[in-house]
């Protein structure tokens, strides 16, 4: 903790040249992966059949995707869940109700198994909703951003809400590009992560925004860049603090929380590092290149206004 204490004198923006072409290269790479990968949807948005059945013993997957192609669903998406003897299928929309969808899924999967197959849940989201869904998660992520941006400008000024945003959208693409490379399953509740993700970057964005405004007046000599360092320097036990608790909490629910929480724990650890470093770099370097100063944060004062205090 000594050193969290200790006033830091690192020059981050002596090195923004070079976070700005890291992330360049990030950015450029998530928008080519995500228009050639596609993410792997779930059934929030593809809709379709979840079926969570429990085996007396751990299958083979190989067979259980054999058993099924047997039984005519080709295109089901056989994982396991939890344990090695639950395992999850998920099928494509079908013309099959969701009741004769499990019993054919329920009969091919007890093909060869001692012992009985039990069947723990079934969900079907059909795909007039699926679409809704995706249409509602991007409108979700768009009113936030323009959200974020007039309420940022009315707190600060202009230059400030360009930065915020800069940053927020650069930690959404770059958080996206992860996920489609991983292929983790993208539903609603990694469509909650990444609001979430904006909520946790433009905090640490606000935090180094104040903290740039109080200096500019006070650090009247320096130059906008010295300022912006000092800034920087300043918040960043308080940056590092922050993103490792909640990085230790992450962690804990990606490790302990179980199948159903992984995709949205772990979207939530991508977004915490990579906001963390926009918060420093992208939003402050994009304050920088527009040209603030301290008579953008200095309050205008009219014309006559020491007149009419005097008596």
């Amino acid at each position: 903790m000594r050193f969290l204490n200790k006033k830091t004198q690192i020059d981050f923006m002596g090195k923004r040249l070079i976070a700005f072409v890291l992330s360049g290269i990030l950015i450029a790479s998530s928008i080519v992966i995500l228009a050639t990968v596609d993410l792997n949807y779930g059934l929030d948005f593809t809709g379709g059949t979840l079926i969570e059945v429990s085996f007396p013993t751990a299958p083979e997957i190989s067979e259980v995707r054999s058993n099924l192609t047997t039984a005519g669903l080709d295109n089901a998406v056989v994982q396991t869940f939890g344990t090695a003897t639950d395992i999850v299928v998920r099928i494509p929309p079908l013309e099959e109700s969701n009741s004769e969808v499990s019993t054919i899924v329920l009969q091919a999967l007890q093909q060869g198994v001692e012992g009985e197959v039990v069947m723990r849940r079934v969900e079907f989201v059909g795909p007039q909703v699926g679409e809704e869904l995706t249409e509602q998660g991007i409108l979700a992520v768009v009113y936030a951003l323009i959200g974020i941006f007039l309420y940022v400008m009315i707190r600060f000024q202009w230059r400030f809400s360009v930065g915020a945003v800069t940053a927020l959208v650069h930690d959404i693409l770059i958080t996206m590009g992860i996920l489609a490379v991983v292929q983790v399953e993208f539903d609603l509740t990694v469509i909650a992560a990444l609001l979430a993700v904006i909520g946790y970057s433009l905090n640490d964005t606000i935090v180094l925004f104040d903290r740039i405004r109080e200096n500019f007046p006070r650090l009247r000599k320096a130059s906008p860049i010295e300022v912006v360092n000092t800034s920087v320097n300043e918040t960043l036990s308080r940056t590092l603090m922050t993103s490792m608790t909640t990085l230790l909490v992450l962690i804990a629910l990606f490790v302990f929380g179980g199948e159903i929480i992984h995709a949205f724990a772990f979207t939530l650890i991508i977004g915490v590092l990579v906001g963390t470093y926009s918060s420093i770099y992208v939003a402050s370097t994009t304050l920088l290149e527009l040209g603030v100063s301290k008579f953008d944060l200095l309050a205008v004062e009219k014309e006559g206004a020491v007149l009419d205090q005097n008596p």
